[in-house]
C-alpha cells in the first residue's frame, strides 16, 4: 500500500516538475531544449519511463490505480511534446529568416578550386568527337550480354582457342550471361536491328579478370566498323590512319601487322609512332619505336552469316581500341590503376575541356 502511494506522490511530483520545465522551455523552444525536455521526462531513462518500471513493486490491488495516474501523466507529456515539436520548427525557421541573405549578385573567387573531367571521359569525348567528323554514328549496347553476342556471333564458338585469351566474368542469375568482355556485342547488336551501308563507332565500359599497370578488371574500349558494298583493307588503313593523325597531330605515324582475331579475316594489330621518342626507341616502346594500340580487320564472312547479310553483296571492316590506354598515351600516364582510384589531387590534374 505505501508503495503506490509512493508512485502516486511521486507522479505529483513529476507533473509539477514538468509543468516548471515545460513554462521555460516554451519560452525559447530551441530544439536542443525540446529534445532534453523529451529524454528527462520519456526517455529510455526519464522520470516517467522510472515510474513505469515502478509498478512492478506495488501490489496486484493497487498497481492499477497507480498504473492509471502515471499513464495519463505520460500523455499529457506527449500532447506537450507534439505541440513542442512544432513549435521548435517555427523557431529553428525564424532564426533562418534572420540571418543575413546571401548576395548571388557578388562576384565569385576565381581562385576556388574548380572540377575537372575525368582522363577517360576527356579521351572519349575527343575520340567520338573526330568519329563523328569522319561520318559515324554512335551505337550503345548493353554490358552484361549473352554468350550469343559477345562469343559465338562473332565467330568464337564454345569451345574456340580464342575465348581462354579473354577471363571472363560469368553471371549466376541465368545460364550464359555474362559481362561482356569487348565492345564488338554492340557490333552483333548493330548489324541484327539495322540494315547496310553502315559507319558505326560503340564506345563502352568493358570488362576482364586483369590487374596490372596498365590493365583494370574493369575498362572502357571503343570500337568502329564500317559496311558497305565493296569495302576494302585499304579503306581501313586509310580511317586509321586519318583517326590517329587527328588524335595525335599530322606527323604521327601508323602502321598495321598481321595478326589474328576470330571476328575479321585477315587480322592486324593497329601500331603508333611512339609517342614519346617519336619513333627513335626509348623505355616505353621497348626501342622499337612502335606502340601497339588495338586490332583491326576485315569483318569475317561467319560473321555476317550470323546477321543474315550477303556477303557476295557486303563487305565491311572493323577496329578497336582501349580508351584507356589513348589516355595514358595522350597525357603520358605511366600506370592506369590511379585513374579509378577516386584521388581528388590525381584526378584534379585534368582539364575540364578537350
Amino acid at each position: 500500500m505505501s508503495e503506490t502511494l509512493d508512485l502516486i506522490k511521486m507522479t505529483s511530483d513529476a507533473a509539477s516538475e514538468f509543468e516548471i520545465a515545460l513554462g521555460s522551455v516554451r519560452a525559447n523552444p530551441t530544439p536542443d531544449a525540446v529534445e532534453a525536455l523529451r529524454l528527462l521526462f520519456i526517455g529510455r531513462k526519464g522520470k516517467v519511463t522510472l515510474l513505469m518500471e515502478g509498478l512492478r513493486h506495488a501490489s496486484k490491488e493497487q498497481r492499477p490505480i497507480a498504473g492509471k495516474t502515471i499513464n495519463t501523466l505520460k500523455q499529457q507529456i506527449e500532447e506537450a511534446m507534439s505541440s513542442l515539436k512544432e513549435a521548435s520548427a517555427n523557431w529553428a525557421l525564424d532564426e533562418k529568416l534572420k540571418q543575413t541573405p546571401l548576395d548571388i549578385s557578388l562576384p565569385i573567387d576565381h581562385m576556388a578550386p574548380q572540377g575537372s573531367l575525368h582522363p577517360v571521359s576527356l579521351m572519349r569525348r575527343e575520340l567520338l568527337r573526330e568519329f563523328r567528323r569522319l561520318g559515324f554514328s554512335v551505337f550503345d549496347g548493353p554490358e552484361a550480354d549473352f554468350d550469343f553476342y559477345n562469343f559465338s556471333a562473332l565467330n568464337i564458338p564454345e569451345y574456340h582457342p580464342a575465348r581462354d585469351m579473354q577471363d571472363t566474368f560469368y553471371l549466376r542469375e541465368q545460364p550464359n550471361l555474362l559481362l561482356r568482355t569487348h565492345t564488338s556485342n554492340i557490333q552483333i547488336h548493330c548489324m541484327l536491328n539495322e540494315r547496310p551501308p553502315l559507319r558505326i563507332v560503340a564506345p563502352g565500359r568493358v570488362f576482364r579478370c586483369d590487374s596490372d599497370p596498365t590493365h583494370t578488371p574493369m575498362f572502357h574500349q571503343i570500337e568502329a566498323f564500317v559496311v558497305d558494298k565493296n569495302i576494302s583493307f585499304g579503306h581501313m588503313k586509310g580511317v586509321i590512319d586519318s583517326f590517329m593523325k587527328a588524335i595525335f597531330g599530322s606527323s604521327m605515324k601508323t602502321r598495321l601487322r598481321p595478326s589474328f582475331f576470330p571476328f575479321v579475316e585477315p587480322g592486324a594489330e593497329m601500331d603508333l609512332q611512339c609517342v614519346q621518342c617519336s619513333g627513335k626507341g626509348c623505355r616505353l616502346c621497348k626501342n622499337t619505336g612502335w606502340l601497339e594500340v588495338g586490332g583491326c580487320g576485315m569483318i569475317h564472312p561467319n560473321v555476317f552469316e550470323s546477321v543474315d547479310y550477303d556477303t557476295d553483296t557486303w563487305s565491311g571492316f572493323a577496329f578497336g581500341f582501349g580508351i584507356d590506354r589513348m589516355a595514358m598515351l595522350k597525357y603520358k600516364l605511366t600506370d592506369l590503376r590511379p585513374m579509378f582510384e577516386g584521388s581528388y589531387s590525381y584526378l584534379g590534374q585534368f582539364s575540364r575541356y578537350t
